[in-house]
């Protein structure tokens, strides 16, 4: 149930274009972008408060009037008491009754909507801190996964918003309970100035005792969400890469370092519950001393005839129903800490900025940004340079870039497409200098771990435009990835799970690649795009692109030789920068140093075919000893037929 009026975290009105690869995902935003920061986690707290105000008013109302309305059955009863039983009148006596449960309905109506309306501003303030989060996500794009861990924003999303959203409950009841504690106040005057003065100091009091217990709570509460954010990020990377894990043998390893984590984490959780026990525990035990205290001084103001037993009866009642202002304060301070923590957790998140903005360039002398000058991107096909590495990728060629640390062919990939700060140019223009919308029109990076998300298999590879079946079909020709479609049952209308968990490793990078060529962008710079499907595969897929992407700008990073065979230019880089350019066999002929590199990947690939081959042999060779040994044996008659293990030879294996 929000509120239309007010803008997420601050952030007017955008239209927002997505072009998704993995986590390479772009909003072209048209944004008035006035408080996203929200400078502290006050301010933040009070934009909540500030966008919902006539709800948080109703609220303030209603509980007010709730908590004011508590303080009045003890005036009633004492009045029915003094004027009506003491004195024998019953007509007096039966009026104040009638007026004692018209005051007991009003205020049971008064506390319905009061709970409502404060649920009602807590969803507000939870959709509105989602909404500011997923904005700002989206906002960030490929900066997000570099500067935020899955984890943090996971504990943003299950605990702070609803910690956030509790800390606006004080705006209801909050209220209420010093109005309630000033009309008691005043009550208490009328019988005893003494009582009056008592109850005046004793609430400040009790505020005074349990504030070093709210400082230290904030504190052990900060620190216990920094360990949770940590170990939520843990059990993501380690639930992501469980399979890569098994298969090294490094399972158990990461296991035992996410278990010391969590002892540490449950040990920081506990010195938080000590802290929060003592709050909660000093919240209902010192209201009932201090209504023990109050109802003592007005019992011997009584025996000794100072205030009538009416007026008793009402202090009684006036501090038990004070019991629950008093609470409330407390509480609402408990609340209050907690909130604060949660709320500089989403203010650091939304102050976070993307690391390139849309019509933004940057100096390269001393790192500050300067205006775009508003240039486009150049009316014929230019030549894309990175003047870090000293690659230049010549338009309508399909440009392979093989480098010794494959981290740095995808350095150059993230400069070209913009994905860093960079002074790469597109002919006589730099990157930074053209507005981003348009970069990601015409230049598209395609990851090899982009995410795939849920849906048919038809949306997965189609992305933002429909695609009909004659073109999804050419696209899927050319990624050899056919058999995806056939092997699943309804073909293109499948479903896919989140990040393909259903599909293999190799058919989930074919599908990527469908996405990529589907997208047919004027620039296409792939990552590893065959990096796990078998050889077979590799030089069929390789064919294909070559063939398909035709008279197009393609740059791929690879080593293997199936790929560097099938490309027109090759740039050899050797620590970040280009060693040598030139055709596959050229480089063969006259660079060691590429042809080490290149022989190393046919080895690695020769071993790991040779490696397969013998884990069929081997398995052949143990099903025919068991059928062997099944055939010398003599076999119960009820037993069934020992079955033979059935060999899969389909599947796709890594390089």
């Amino acid at each position: 149930m929000t509120d239309d009026s007010g803008d997420a975290a601050g952030t007017g009105h955008h239209t927002a274009a997505h072009h998704t690869d993995g986590h390479r995902t772009t909003s072209h935003h048209t944004t008035v972008h006035h408080t996203t920061a929200h400078h502290t986690a006050g301010r933040y707290l009070l934009w909540l408060v500030t966008s919902q105000r006539g709800r948080v008013a109703a609220g303030a109302a209603y509980g007010s009037l709730w908590m004011v309305g508590l303080m009045l059955p003890p005036y009633v009863l004492s009045r029915a008491i003094d004027d009506g039983l003491a004195a024998g009148r019953t007509p007096v006596l039966l009026g104040w009754v009638a007026v004692l449960l018209a005051v007991g309905v009003g205020n049971a109506w008064l506390a319905v909507m009061r709970h409502r309306t404060m649920t009602r501003i807590r969803m507000d303030a939870t959709f509105r801190t989602v909404r500011a989060v997923t904005a700002q996500s989206l906002r960030l794009g490929a900066a997000l996964t570099r500067g935020t861990t899955a984890g943090e924003v996971v504990t943003i999303g299950i605990g702070d918003v609803a910690v956030i959203s509790q800390t606006l409950t004080m705006t209801g009841p909050g209220v209420g309970a010093v109005l309630a504690y000033a009309v008691v106040a005043v009550l208490l005057l009328a019988v005893s100035p003494l009582l009056a003065l008592v109850v005046l100091l004793g609430v400040p009091l009790l505020a005074v005792l349990v504030g070093p217990l709210l400082g230290r709570l904030q504190g052990a509460e900060t620190r216990y969400r920094e360990r949770q954010s940590g170990l939520a990020a843990q059990l993501t990377d380690l639930v992501g890469g469980l399979r890569v894990l098994s298969g090294l043998g490094g399972k158990e390893a990461f296991a035992a370092r996410y278990r010391h984590a969590s002892r540490e984490l449950r040990a920081e959780g506990y010195r938080v519950g000590v802290v929060t026990s003592w709050v909660q525990a000093l919240g209902v035990g010192l209201p009932t001393l201090f209504l023990a205290a109050v109802v003592w001084l007005a019992a011997r103001m009584a025996a000794q005839g100072t205030i009538t037993v009416g007026e008793l009866v009402a202090v009684y009642g006036y501090a038990a129903a004070l019991v629950v202002p008093v609470s409330f304060f407390i509480e609402a301070g408990y609340d209050l800490t907690r909130g604060l923590v949660a709320a500089r957790r989403v203010v650091r998140f939304l102050r976070r900025e993307p690391d390139t903005a849309d019509g933004r360039g940057e100096s390269a002398a001393d790192g500050r940004r300067e205006p775009a000058t508003g240039r486009d991107i150049p009316e014929a096909p230019a030549v894309l340079r990175d003047p870090v590495s000293g690659v230049e990728v010549v338009p309508g060629l399909l440009t392979v870039l093989a480098a010794t640390r494959p981290a740095d062919s995808a350095a150059v990939v993230d400069r070209l497409g913009r994905f860093a700060d960079s002074a790469a140019t597109w002919g006589a223009v730099r990157l930074d200098a053209i507005p981003l919308s348009r970069v990601r029109e015409h230049l598209l990076v395609a990851d090899n771990e982009a995410d795939l998300f849920a849906g048919t298999l038809r949306e997965v590879v189609a992305g933002r435009r429909d695609r009909g079946d004659e073109e999804i079909g050419r696209a899927l020709h050319t990624a050899l990835a056919e058999d995806i479609v056939r092997g699943l049952p309804d073909g293109l209308d499948a479903p896919v799970a989140a990040q393909g968990r259903n599909l293999s490793g190799g058919q989930r990078q074919r599908l990527r690649l469908v996405r990529a060529l589907l997208a047919d962008p004027e620039v296409l710079l792939a990552v590893e795009p065959t990096s796990a499907v078998d050889a077979h595969t590799e030089a069929a897929v390789a064919a294909r692109l070559h063939t398909a992407r035709a008279g197009r700008t393609t740059v791929v990073t690879s080593t293997s030789p199936l790929l560097l065979d099938r490309a027109d230019t090759v740039c050899f880089l050797v620590d970040g920068a280009v060693a040598a350019v030139g055709s596959h066999r050229a480089l063969l002929a006259e660079q060691p140093g590429y042809r080490r590199l290149v022989t190393r990947e046919e080895d690695e690939a020769e071993e790991a075919e040779e490696a397969e081959e013998a884990e069929e042999a081997e398995a052949a060779a143990g099903a025919e000893a068991a059928r062997a040994g099944a055939d010398s044996a003599p076999a119960p008659p009820t037993a069934p037929p020992a079955a033979s293990p059935a060999a899969n030879p389909a599947k796709e294996s890594a390089r």
